[in-house]
């Protein structure tokens, strides 16, 4: 065989296990979806099951649940409670790895925990509106306006302000725990407060409205970043030339922490408020181990947030262990497995493929 011959057979081998990747990464992504969109499913069907066609497909989802008992020999699937939890916690997969992406190689990540830490004010705020006026409604709408303006808030300071790096972020994330904390602890002189479950992540704290809440928020994160995906790689990776381009960058990087503001409220209640963050920031730093591009990253982050809360889950209701600190820790096992794939090297991104 010639060197051309070589070279070419070289090539052929090089496209074919590129193909290879890109089927097993496409077949990953697919089975995501449709595992998310089941979950949506079990959602609508349980609001609507007084209805004729959808009371009869959930009593199969239930006949499902009771079939998965038998056969792993557990006593949890047979539960409404347990399918809203766990359907918030595969759409926790999905959208927050979608947009962690673009923190993540913006160098923004703090920048989840700070709005995690301003959705905790939100909740602690909720508890005391309920325990003065006697409303009740969710926490959690509450918690989501708090969170948004708390985003735009952060988004603000950063544009107008001439203060250093990550100041306006860090002051944020600071000052809004404090009010939590405030919050909490004059609220429990008025009524017992179990915000408890909102810091560490409890599958109980997942109440119906916070499932449909979820359902709703990720049917928008996920069409927002589709829509918006190429301006967003273009402001991610060369934001100066965006703007010689006259796209909007103010408004592409308030959407950006408006979305991740959505996304932290809706996950917190499955990982709470201390480890929220690491669902936008773990998945996204092991694929980026293994991937070749920025679309690679995004659909390996997508797959590895989904084995982590799918993982995390077996772990927590097999020891009867908090979901959050569960989820995190698969997600991290995950990363470290990424790490020695890649040979222990770092390697850089590429905008494009």
């Amino acid at each position: 065989m010639n060197g051309g011959e070589s070279a070419a057979a070289s090539g052929d081998a090089t496209g074919s296990t590129r193909d290879r990747r890109r089927i097993v990464e496409l077949s990953g992504v697919a089975v995501t979806a449709l595992l998310a969109a089941a979950m949506i499913g079990f959602v609508l069907l349980y609001w609507a099951q007084d209805l004729p066609v959808a009371g009869g497909l959930y009593a199969g989802f239930r006949s499902l649940g009771r079939g998965m008992d038998a056969a792993f020999g557990t006593n949890v699937f047979r539960h409404p409670f347990m399918w809203q939890s766990m359907a918030t916690g595969v759409l926790i997969g999905v959208v927050a790895p979608l947009v962690g992406v673009f923190l993540v190689h913006r160098e923004m990540a703090l920048i989840g925990e700070t709005l995690a830490h301003t959705a905790f004010a939100g909740v602690a705020l909720g508890f005391l509106v309920n325990a003065v006026t006697g409303w009740d409604g969710p926490l959690l709408l509450i918690a989501l306006v708090v969170g948004i303006v708390g985003a735009i808030g952060v988004q603000w300071l950063t544009e107008r302000t001439d203060a250093y790096g990550d100041v306006p972020i860090a002051i944020m994330l600071s000052g809004s725990f404090a009010v939590g904390t405030l919050i909490v602890s004059y609220g429990r002189g008025l009524t017992g407060i179990a915000i408890e479950g909102y810091l560490f992540g409890n599958l109980g704290v997942v109440t119906v409205e916070g499932a449909r809440l979820m359902a709703g928020l990720s049917v928008v994160v996920v069409v927002a970043v589709a829509a918006t995906y190429k301006q967003m790689l273009f402001i991610t990776f060369d934001e100066q030339a965006a703007r010689v381009a006259q796209l909007n960058v103010t408004g592409y990087n308030t959407l950006l922490v408006v979305l991740t503001a959505v996304v932290v409220v809706g996950a917190m209640q499955v990982l709470g408020v201390i480890l929220v963050a690491a669902m936008l920031v773990v998945p996204v730093a092991a694929a980026s181990q293994i991937a070749r591009s920025f679309r690679e990253t995004t659909y390996l982050s997508v797959i590895f947030g989904q084995l982590s809360v799918i993982g995390g889950f077996a772990v927590a209701i097999g020891g009867e262990l908090p979901s959050g600190g569960s989820i995190v820790v698969v997600a991290i096992a995950i990363y470290l497995l990424t790490v020695a794939a890649s040979g222990f090297s770092v390697r850089a991104i590429s905008a494009h493929g």
